[in-house]
């Protein structure tokens, strides 16, 4: 029986999405949070606090970016980070953090999909979270296998061309 600890699971990530977050922290901790701060003092300067928009302004932006650091310091925390390249590439199939080009059915466009975690995921660059529909229909095929998967557009069917761990 366990007791009231409450046991964070790991979630997938990709190398290229934790380098990003990494570079985000970053970038928070040594720049936007300085600046912030700055901009704290130089509002104090002006007085009145309860009527200095300056200052609420840039408190409120502290309160963003603290919790944007803490937010990605959970999500690294909790990371397990995969690295495709190091897979044995003798039996490819398609996995999380593999890049996979399939040939539409419907029209015969070819889109290219990377499986990637839920941070790391953006539509508008075929980055697909694993837990998306397209990536739980792709997980686990071959080139060559046809796949069928519900979106919330309807009906899709591909035929997987290629996958690489890249």
């Amino acid at each position: 029986m366990q007791s009231g600890i409450n046991i964070m699971e790991t979630e997938p990530i990709t190398i290229e999405g934790a380098k990003k977050l990494q570079d985000e922290l970053s970038d928070l901790i040594n720049n936007k949070r300085q600046k912030v701060i700055q901009a704290i003092a130089e509002a104090r300067e002006h007085g009145d606090l309860k009527e200095n928009a300056e200052y609420h302004a840039a408190k409120e932006e502290q309160g963003h970016i603290e919790g944007r650091i803490q937010q990605i310091q959970s999500i690294l925390a909790n990371a397990e980070i995969i690295d495709v390249t190091k897979l044995d590439k003798s039996n490819i199939k398609v996995v999380f953090g593999s890049t996979i080009n399939v040939s539409d059915l419907d029209n015969e466009n070819k889109i290219q999909f990377k499986i990637v975690g839920d941070d790391e995921a953006d539509i508008e660059l075929n980055l697909i979270s694993y837990r998306s529909p397209v990536a739980k229909a792709l997980i686990g095929k071959v080139k060559g296998d046809f796949v069928s998967v519900t979106t919330p557009k309807g009906e899709k069917s591909y035929e997987i061309l290629k996958i690489v761990y890249k």
